[in-house]
């Protein structure tokens, strides 16, 4: 693995005007990143990745190279570009071990996060390197939102997310409340009562998109968001209908595979893939169909009803009359993207949202609602993991501002109050014996 690593870093060229730190999102120094290596000082390497990118061991993994970085290497203008993917991961998840600095001395101040994914753990590590103690809501019982419940472990590892809780949580005191939805029993005017100076919402999209036709609920039909999240669940059988070719649907189809599934097919609208170059080759070398110009019909126990589509001179694509083709099948999931949950915005006074759902916010993150910042998914639809960290980095800083403009909260209302020490049960029986 080293001498790989070491192999494409030899090839970089150093170019003065790096193309591929231009067409990363976060911007990565990748040339001094691989002088730093190429110079045995890895650990300085490492701390630069990670002082950019909180992220950078999931990045490393799940980036869209193809389209970012590696995309726009001058090498792979005539040649195969330099894979900084492989160097990136290496880097990281070595220097990680030993990353076991302790938090930053506190401010007094304390914020909250609204979702441990991608954009709710950058802002959380950022403001907690200036001393905000932090705490993290998620309704689920671990961190990393998509990263864990919607990429697949053979893609990103649950390790990667266990040693990104332990490393940038756990030693730096950001407190982790699971299960906890927030528009529900706690509310965002429960936080600021409690003390929280400025409120971060992270949530992800975990409302899936409907296709809105007949034969959508049967038993044997689920969308990719639920089936990604726990793929044991579903007993959908051995020939599985993927209905959409983005990434997401890559990953339903080869999970698919990995759980018992023998012919698995993707259904496009048009004769192009939405998903990368890179997924979809994995997804056909793994043994996926896919099926192009279709419009799904009708869902049916047996089967999918699928007709040839069209474009008409408004662009909208549309099924040609009498192509309908019943196309058998025993499961299908339905990978057409998701949108946003409700509930928190219909429980939050005084904030904007856009026709979709997705909260309205400034370039640097501000809502309606002061004291109220959002990126991510929440504030921009699905966008890429590094685009989510490059834009929570910004909001991050955006917060800070904000809270240093505030006067120092009070410490409590009741500073009389007396301590009262309650002992346990067993403690109270053996004095008495």
């Amino acid at each position: 693995m080293a001498l790989h690593v070491m192999e494409e870093a030899n090839r970089c060229l150093g170019c003065k005007k790096p193309r591929c730190q231009e067409g990363c999102p976060i911007h990565t120094n990748i040339p001094e990143v691989i002088r730093l290596l190429k110079a045995g000082r890895l650990n300085e390497a490492g701390w630069m990745l990670f002082e950019n990118n909180p992220l950078t061991t999931v990045c490393a993994l799940v980036c869209n190279h193809e389209g970012q970085c590696e995309g726009h290497c001058v090498r792979g203008i005539k040649d195969a570009p330099v894979h900084f993917s492989v160097i990136e991961s290496y880097i990281s998840s070595t220097y990680a071990n030993q990353m076991v600095k302790g938090p930053a001395p506190s401010n007094g101040r304390k914020a909250a996060v609204i979702g441990a994914g991608p954009a709710g753990i950058t802002v959380a590590i950022i403001l907690a390197r200036y001393g905000y103690q932090m705490t993290i809501f998620d309704s689920r019982d671990k961190i990393g939102g998509v990263l864990r419940y919607g990429i697949p472990d053979f893609r990103l590892p649950d390790s990667v997310l266990d040693d990104l809780a332990y490393r940038h949580l756990e030693l730096k005191g950001i407190q982790f409340r699971p299960n906890t939805y927030i528009g529900s029993a706690v509310t965002i005017d429960d936080l600021f009562r409690d003390g929280y100076q400025s409120v971060f919402v992270g949530a992800g999209l975990w409302k899936p998109r409907k296709l809105n036709i007949r034969g959508e609920s049967l038993g044997h039909v689920t969308y990719a968001i639920n089936y990604l999240a726990s793929p044991k669940a579903f007993r959908l059988g051995e020939r599985i209908m993927v209905i959409g070719t983005g990434n997401s649907a890559m990953d339903c189809a080869r999970t698919a595979i990995r759980h018992g599934a023998r012919f698995v097919t993707c259904v496009n609208l048009t004769d192009k893939l939405t998903a990368s170059q890179y997924e979809s080759s994995y997804a056909k070398l793994e043994g996926v169909d896919f099926i192009y110009n279709k419009c799904t019909l009708e869902i049916r126990e047996d089967g999918v009803i699928l007709a040839d589509s069209q474009v008409g001179e408004d662009g909208r694509i549309s099924p040609i009359p009498g192509t309908e083709k019943l196309y058998p099948c025993t499961g299908v999931i339905i990978a057409v993207s998701q949108g946003a949950e409700s509930n928190l915005v219909t429980t939050t006074r005084d904030i904007d949202t856009s026709k979709s759902g997705l909260l309205t916010v400034d370039a640097d993150g501000h809502t309606s609602r002061p004291g109220v910042f959002a990126a991510g998914d929440a504030a921009s639809g699905a966008r890429t993991v590094v685009e989510a960290v490059a834009n929570s980095k910004r909001v991050a800083e955006a917060m800070h501002a904000y809270m240093q403009t505030l006067p120092m909260p009070v410490t409590t209302d009741y500073p009389d109050a007396p301590v009262v020490e309650v002992r346990d049960a067993a403690a109270q029986a053996e004095q008495l014996l």
